[in-house]
Parts: structure tokens; C-alpha cells; sequence
């Protein structure tokens, strides 16, 4: 955990903020519900527990089945937890008490469990307003439902605006301590990534190599930040099959990252051909995306939109993607028509924090986009995560890519979605190309950017060559 004093600062910002323009007396409660263990077969062999990002964020606790309310007129403060039985610690052995635990994190009030359900009823029987963020997981929403009244088909829907938009703000804004933990969450991502790019070998299955990259980050920290892409098929954005023989001349999407111990997390792709060397046509277009991933750090500022920089990206991949004659004709016309899409399909990039896809629980258009901003139907922009104009202490992924997607290319050709600006001609040479994804993780400083993490992983494609070559010799 933090010292007590970030948790203390960091709840009375947020009473702060929900007082705002709501008069004395009648701002309510803020109700947070940890998680609960969840039984992966049955209730003894439980997944592996991961505490809510918010409530570790506010509370810093990371043990199960904790909850607590922040009177928001008041200020006071409870947490609702019960202490170890006689049964508990045969298994676990002796425990900190609630009250201790509590301290720790700067609260002085402490309850059972049991008594929980009277307080939120009690705020309710005074017409007091329940605050409370949209669940993520569904024993948290029967919790919730239970607690309220609230049908469970609408406890998500009547989740707090106030409260979420306010806990979005706070945690878009990294503070120093948890930029130190992001860092060391690269430092395992980065670690993640070498010992992988040591291990592409032509022979090899997949999943030899996604094993001993995700060893990595348990034996240094919590374990990845999200289940790892690597594929042979990088035209599927997110392939979680690892069963594939590594062939020589192909290129292998690695996207992966590692949550470290204070579960901040890392996120990193890395494109690297399998033989060791890049073909000429592979590093044609590596060196397109390669330059793309340079053109959105260098851009990366306060004051501009994310969707800025996605768009002036889209320009200059097509700018270079018609070098090749894969496109023909007037770039700010494909820019604006969104023909950079059946490229890219995605998104330049999302914020990361305690959650890789920071946030994106409390509401994706919320997290992304400033209340001035309309997310765009376009594929590829319209699935921007990443479109707010940045501030210090945003930290966001930088992660251009282009795709050769063989059923989208057909159907585009088929509807006449490029009007006319695609050389399926040429195209055709490049069926069985794959696909190619660069990510770095980036932090907005006061005056410009800079990368997250100790180092940067090799990135042009002389230096990819050269760290495999290492890696061979």
C-alpha cells in the first residue's frame, strides 16, 4: 500500500468534489463494495483474487469481501469487515484485525459486516442519495441490488454519475506515487518482452514462449495485466491461441504487459519475424508503423486530443501506404472518409493505470472522451478508447498497427466502402501478410511526453534484428 496519507488526500479530494454545488446536508452517502473471492469450480478453489481498482485506489486494502461508506455531509468514514472466527485461522492463521487494517488507510470507523445493510437502509429511510460506482462484477451487482432495493437489471443503470465522473477525474491524473509504480510495472513488462523476443524460435509452440514470458511477472509481481496476445495471425487483433508452430518468415504480434504487486499496470507489442530478419515487404510496412508510433509520441502533449493525434497517425499511414500504391488518391479525402480503417480497425490508444483499459468499468465514452466530444461511426477512429484532450499525468498507450484482414478486404471490395481509393490489385500480394502492432506506454509531462518504464524495447527494425541475432548466436 501507499502511506495512509495518499488514501486520507485522496478521500477528501473526493468529498470535496462531491460537495460541490450540492448543498450541506443533502449530498448523501458514497457506498464502496470491494470484491469478493470468486469460486472457480467450487467455493474452496477460487480464482485467483484481484481487489476493484477503485476501491484500492480510495482504500488500498487488498483483501476480500471489504466494503465501506463515506458520508459525504460529514465526511466520517466506515469500513465494513469482520473479523477473523477460529475457523478462519486454522486455515490462514492470525490476521490483522479490521480496525487495524483500517488505520493503516487513515479510517477510524469500523463495523461488522451485518451492519452495513442497516446504514445504507437508514440513508435511504431519509431520503439521503445512495452514491455508488457501476459494478464490474456480478456478485458486487446482487450486492448492490440487495443493499437498495434496486432491481439487479437496473444497478448498473442507476449507478451515481457524480460520483463516477468524479472518481474518473481523480484517476485520470496520475499522482507521482503512482507513476513510480507504473514505471516498475514497465520494468516487468520490458523484462516480459526480452525474454520472449530470446525465445521466438523457429520449431517452438507458441505457448512454450507464453509461458515463460508470464513467468516473469509472477515471480515479480501479481501476473499479467491482461490475458497475453501472440500470434502468428496478427491480422486477428486480440488471438489468445497459443497453439501454432512457430514457422520461419512469418511476424509475431506480442502484446503483453505485467501488473505489478501494487496492481499497476504495463501494456507493450512488439512485431518480430519469427526467422530472425524482416522480409523487404514485412519491413515496408513495419517501417510505416514504426514511424507512426514516433509521429503520436512526438505529438503527445498537454492541450492536444488524443483524437488529434490518432488522426494525424491515419494521415501519415496512408501517405506512406500510398507510396507503396496500396491506396491512390487524395490523403485528407481518406483521412476524412476513414480509409485508414481497413488498416487499423482500432483505436490509436487507451489510458492505463491500476487497470490496464484504465477505468473502462466506470463507462468507456466517460473515461475516453471530454463531455464536447462525440465518438465517431468510422471503423478504426470509432473504436478510439483514447480521445480527450491530455493533461499532466494522463498516461495513455501509443499503439499504431496495420492489418491485412483478408474476409474485411473482401467485404470492402464487395460494398465499395473505399470509394475507389484501393489498389486490390495490389493488395493482393498481402492475403497472407498478417498483421503488425508497435505500443509503447506513454506519460504527459507539464511539457510534452515522455515513456514510461526504465528503457524502451528495441523498436527499429535493424535493432529487432540485431537483439534476435543476439538472442540466436
Amino acid at each position: 500500500m501507499f502511506a495512509k496519507e495518499v488514501y486520507i488526500a485522496r478521500r477528501a479530494t473526493l468529498v470535496g468534489k462531491m460537495g460541490e454545488n450540492v448543498p450541506q446536508g443533502s449530498r448523501g452517502i458514497a457506498l464502496f463494495i470491494g470484491n469478493a473471492e470468486a469460486p472457480a469450480q467450487y467455493w474452496d478453489n477460487a480464482y485467483k483474487f484481484r481487489q476493484d481498482s477503485s476501491w484500492l485506489y480510495y482504500f488500498g486494502l487488498d483483501i476480500p469481501c471489504y466494503a465501506a461508506v463515506i458520508d459525504l455531509d460529514t465526511a466520517e468514514e466506515t469500513v465494513f469487515a469482520d473479523d477473523v472466527e477460529i475457523g478462519d485461522i486454522i486455515w490462514m492463521g492470525p490476521q490483522p484485525s479490521v480496525a487495524s487494517l483500517a488505520a493503516g488507510v487513515g479510517v477510524l470507523h469500523t463495523a461488522p459486516s451485518g451492519e452495513l445493510g442497516n446504514v445504507v437502509a437508514r440513508a435511504i429511510s431519509q431520503g439521503r442519495p445512495v452514491h455508488y460506482l457501476p459494478p464490474s462484477r456480478w456478485y458486487n451487482t446482487l450486492k448492490i441490488s440487495d443493499l437498495t432495493g434496486i432491481p439487479v437489471a437496473q444497478v448498473k443503470e442507476k449507478s451515481s454519475d457524480s460520483l463516477t465522473r468524479a472518481v474518473i477525474s481523480m484517476r485520470l491524473v496520475k499522482e507521482q506515487c503512482e507513476i513510480e509504480q507504473i514505471d516498475d510495472a514497465c520494468a516487468l513488462g520490458y523484462e516480459m518482452h526480452t525474454v520472449a523476443r530470446n525465445n521466438v524460435k523457429v520449431g517452438r509452440i507458441e505457448q512454450e514462449v507464453v509461458g515463460i514470458m508470464e513467468g516473469v511477472t509472477l515471480s515479480k509481481g501479481w501476473g499479467v495485466s491482461f490475458a497475453t496476445i501472440l500470434t502468428q495471425h496478427g491480422e486477428t487483433l486480440h488471438n489468445h491461441l497459443h497453439d501454432k508452430v512457430i514457422e520461419d518468415g512469418k511476424l509475431m504480434v506480442i502484446d503483453a504487459g505485467a501488473e505489478n504487486n501494487m496492481h499497476y499496470a504495463s501494456d507493450f507489442t512488439r512485431t518480430l519475424p519469427t526467422g530472425g530478419r524482416f522480409t523487404s515487404m514485412q519491413k515496408d510496412i513495419y517501417r510505416i508503423v514504426c514511424n507512426a508510433n514516433e509521429l503520436a509520441f512526438s505529438l503527445t502533449r498537454p492541450g492536444i486530443t488524443y483524437r488529434e493525434v490518432h488522426l494525424a497517425t491515419a494521415r501519415l499511414m496512408l501517405e506512406q501506404l500510398r507510396d507503396l500504391d496500396l491506396v491512390r488518391g487524395d490523403v485528407d479525402e481518406m483521412v476524412s472518409l476513414g480509409i485508414a480503417g481497413l488498416f487499423q480497425p482500432h483505436g490509436l490508444g487507451h489510458n492505463m493505470g491500476l487497470d490496464v483499459h484504465d477505468m473502462e468499468d466506470l463507462g468507456e465514452n466517460l473515461v475516453g472522451y471530454d463531455s464536447n466530444q462525440i465518438r465517431s461511426a468510422q471503423l478504426g477512429l470509432g473504436s478510439l478508447r483514447m480521445a480527450r484532450k491530455l493533461v499532466p499525468g494522463n498516461v495513455v498507450t501509443d499503439e499504431p498497427g496495420i492489418y491485412f484482414i483478408p474476409a474485411l478486404i473482401d467485404k470492402w471490395k464487395a460494398e465499395g466502402t473505399d470509394r475507389g481509393f484501393v489498389n486490390y490489385a495490389k493488395l493482393e500480394a498481402y492475403r497472407d501478410f498478417g498483421g503488425i502492432r508497435l505500443e509503447d506506454d506513454v506519460l504527459v509531462t507539464e511539457d510534452g511526453a515522455r515513456r514510461t518504464g526504465p528503457y524502451r524495447l528495441p523498436i527499429l527494425p535493424e535493432d529487432v534484428e540485431e537483439a534476435m541475432g543476439n538472442a540466436l548466436s
